[in-house]
């Protein structure tokens, strides 16, 4: 069920994105563009992802386990450290030289944008490099 149930919430995530135009890199970089020709459709639908999103995590937050029994796994920390202003930093020159993130990237992999391969290698790259430090990191 879990894993169905996770299938269900990509599907849907990769559909948002799809219809909202995060998985166009030229509608991304025009949102980015804010000296140029700004579009600021974008920012309406972080708005509205944002405001779907409150509710659920304020009652999760209020749940010891999951809808389907797993452990809760919130973020705790609220502090801003090097590593996370330094990993927004990355994220978001990456996010401006590609035009893509993430979850976009992975739901275009096979549209024929060629940032998308470009992007994933880089990617999986950095979470390799990522993964090889924090375990050096932890010894």
């Amino acid at each position: 069920m879990a894993r169905l149930s996770a299938f269900v919430a990509g599907l849907l995530f990769g559909l948002g994105l799809l219809l909202a135009g995060m998985a166009n890199p030229a509608k991304v970089l025009a949102f980015l563009d804010l000296a140029g020709a700004w579009d600021p459709s974008l920012a309406l639908v972080m708005a509205g992802a944002i405001g779907v999103a409150l509710l659920p995590l304020r009652l999760a937050g209020q749940r010891p386990r999951a809808l389907l029994g797993g452990a809760m796994q919130l973020p705790t920390r609220r502090e801003l450290d090097a590593r996370l202003i330094g990993g927004s930093l990355l994220f978001g020159v990456g996010w401006g030289i590609a035009g893509i993130c993430p979850g976009p990237a992975v739901a275009i992999l096979l549209t024929g944008h060629w940032q998308a391969p470009l992007f994933v290698a880089a990617m999986l790259s950095g979470m390799l490099i990522f993964s090889a430090l924090e375990g050096r990191r932890g010894h």
